[in-house]
């Protein structure tokens, strides 16, 4: 069954997590996202993505019914988790914009996936949790590194330790979130985004991210020679060429001269 739909309209494409209504993650789901991103990764007409769900929620996490395969020791790390955790990985170091845009319930699993994504706008009626200490056992595919990541040390155990949801608004004041959208047009807004990403240079967002997300892990000298090695790459890109030719002219540049696939009717 597919339970993961890609759809390329313009320069953007939309991944829709298909499992209604609430788009729980079941195993089969994270080969079907490992294929489209790695088809995404090579498509040089996409320049951004949203991720989204179908249904009432955009992901209220895993499938409990399948936690009955992992009650011995080594399977659900066999099973689920090492392949989950690699896949949620490439997401979150995808070399283009990634959106994530939220409705419903953003808990568990659903909640890590979103966290992976450079941005994430969430409807206002939305809630997040991580709610699995609730179940006897704890977010296990990056959650709570991500979640340090986004908010904090003391927020991210609250979330954790307490398992209790928190709203759009709460979300938002923590930056466990970036914007809020009325109810119904969280993808609207979601694809809003991503358009913006995609005009900028597709090589200066694929070597700032990593200094970005590496700045918590790595030593300031390591930051600083990795900066310069890619700023000398920037600086002598058609980008930069372009961006100084359009600066002087007056003019928007055009960092991504490739065509796009046609917008769906």
């Amino acid at each position: 069954m597919t339970y993961i739909t890609c759809e390329v309209s313009g320069h953007i494409a939309t991944i829709t997590l298909q499992n209604p209504p609430l788009n729980l993650f079941k195993i089969e789901m994270t080969g079907q996202l490992d294929a489209v991103l790695e088809t995404l990764r090579h498509d040089d007409s996409v320049r951004a993505v949203v991720l989204t769900g179908s249904g009432k929620a955009f992901c209220a996490g895993s499938d409990i019914a399948e936690f009955e395969q992992f009650h011995q020791p080594g399977q659900v790390v066999e099973r689920k988790l090492r392949r989950q955790n690699a896949v949620f990985q490439k997401l979150d170091a995808f070399p283009k914009p990634v959106v994530a845009a939220i409705h419903g319930l953003a808990f568990g699993g659903g909640l890590e996936i979103a966290l992976c994504c450079d941005l994430i706008v969430a409807e206002s009626d939305s809630r997040f949790a991580l709610p699995e200490m609730r179940l006897g056992v704890f977010p296990s595919s990056g959650g709570p590194y991500r979640t340090v990541r986004r908010i904090g040390e003391g927020r991210t155990k609250q979330l954790i330790f307490l398992a209790e949801p928190v709203d759009a608004d709460t979300a938002l004041q923590w930056g466990l979130i970036d914007r809020i959208a009325a109810k119904g047009e969280s993808l609207e807004a979601g694809r809003a985004l991503a358009a913006e990403m995609a005009k900028r240079p597709a090589l200066a967002f694929t070597l700032c991210k990593p200094l970005i997300d590496e700045a918590t892990r790595l030593s300031l000298p390591e930051l600083i020679a990795q900066s310069l090695e890619a700023s000398d790459a920037v600086f002598t890109s058609a980008d930069c060429q372009e961006g100084v030719r359009a600066f002087f002219a007056k003019e928007t540049p055009d960092f991504n001269p490739t065509p796009a696939t046609p917008e769906a009717p």
